[in-house]
């Protein structure tokens, strides 16, 4: 049997009401997970509502029937939870990284200039972006295509493809997720071509 505590709290509760979030997501009964967790629906209603104590194996098949890991099954909630933006007023943006990946970074920006018309400004290195508009319409170049990208609505490219954001009939406001390779790229260009760098998204390390 495996009974679990945690600073006074109850981790054993925790985990039980995760099962049935997680099975209430996936839109089952309990039926239907008692099946694939080669369960009794009467088992699995005690181990949900806390009149069965946990066994590990039960913890491992009811993990895998979820589609999930036992690590994630029973994981606490950090006390580091909170976390503030490193603000550069330079570039009018605000960036946090993302604790339970550090290859990501999100990025939030104000901008008012356009992308430029010169395509050998625009950049290309590896890696991958996503953005939303949260305000405003932006303008996204890539390669030789032109989008509109208004407000609420979302871009996902790789970046590879050479590539510029800018501003469209005002200022825009925009809010990007950067895996490591592009906020690898987007560092090393800022280094190299700090005096003539494209009005995207800059370095968010």
């Amino acid at each position: 049997m495996l009974r679990m505590e945690q600073n006074g709290g109850d981790l054993d509760s925790l985990v039980r009401k995760r099962i049935r979030a997680l099975r209430v997501a996936q839109g089952w009964s309990l039926e239907e997970l008692a099946g694939r967790a080669n369960l009794s629906q009467s088992s699995l209603s005690r181990i949900e509502n806390g009149q069965r104590r946990l066994a590990l194996d039960q913890l491992v098949t009811l993990a895998r029937a979820l589609d999930t890991t036992l690590d994630q099954l029973v994981e606490t909630a950090s006390d580091d939870v909170i976390t503030s933006p490193m603000i550069d007023g330079a570039h009018g943006l605000m960036r946090w990284p993302v604790k339970g990946d550090p290859g990501m970074t999100v990025v939030r920006q104000r901008m008012t200039e356009p992308p430029p018309d010169n395509p050998a400004r625009m950049r290309a290195h590896p890696g991958r972006e996503w953005l939303v508009v949260l305000s405003g319409t932006a303008t996204l170049m890539l390669g030789h295509r032109r989008f509109r990208v208004e407000t609420n609505q979302a871009a996902e490219f790789p970046t590879m493809l050479p590539h510029a954001i800018g501003a469209e009939g005002g200022p825009c406001e925009i809010l990007g997720i950067f895996d490591r390779d592009a906020r690898r790229g987007h560092l090393r260009e800022s280094r190299g071509a700090a005096k003539d760098c494209a009005p995207d998204l800059p370095n968010t390390t």
